[in-house]
């Protein structure tokens, strides 16, 4: 096999991940407990947090909630990230938008 004809399999392997990767960024993916659901989308950002409304809170205090939770996991996820890019993205080179 050539060169160019090696260059042109990696390129169509890169494009089909990037698509993978593009699918699976707009999905959204949902996590239930009793008193609590939280969608991500596949770019592991916490897209909302609803808790039963029926719980012994008022609907101020759930709205707030909320809202922190939602803060706090998309920023303990953004610090997830950067551990990784800080330590693999030297290895991973033009995959690492992919991990």
């Amino acid at each position: 096999m050539n060169m160019q004809a090696l260059m042109a399999q990696a390129k169509k392997m890169q494009n089909d991940l990037m698509k993978k990767k593009e699918e699976i960024n707009k999905k959204e993916f949902k996590g239930k407990s009793e008193l609590v659901e939280v969608v991500f989308n596949g770019n592991k950002e916490l897209l909302s947090v609803n808790i039963e409304k029926d719980s012994n809170f008022n609907a101020e205090d759930i709205d707030i909630l909320e809202d922190m939770i939602q803060i706090a996991v998309n920023d303990a996820l953004k610090q997830i990230d950067k551990e990784i890019d800080d330590k693999l993205g030297a290895a991973t080179g033009p995959l690492s938008g992919l991990f």
